[in-house]
């Protein structure tokens, strides 16, 4: 099993409006894609970021599916995020893979 990470950090102005927009739009799109098989949605309390932080997880089987949304779909969204919310949003990305 393998775990895909994508850490926001949201400006305190849009977070409410992001949060809609993730639930609605964003999520459902990346799901759509076939590539994971389920995901968790995290707000980090003990974040040292000015604004909100958050965790989204995507969970996966196969490597070769994640390597295909990265090259594929990932750069589409990322482009539609930076169009709507510029630099009130930042991201980072980390992939692991379950040891247990």
């Amino acid at each position: 099993m393998f775990l895909y990470n994508v850490t926001l950090i949201v400006e305190d102005s849009v977070v409410e409006e992001w949060l809609t927009w993730m639930e609605e739009i964003h999520l459902p799109k990346v799901m759509a894609t076939g590539k994971f098989i389920s995901h968790k949605s995290w707000r980090i309390i003990d974040s040292p970021n000015e604004g909100v932080t958050y965790s989204y997880q995507f969970f996966f089987e196969e490597l070769e599916g994640y390597v295909e949304y990265i090259n594929i779909f990932d750069p589409v969204f990322q482009t539609e995020m930076k169009e709507r919310y510029g630099d009130k949003v930042i991201s980072f990305t980390t992939v692991m893979q379950d040891v247990l």
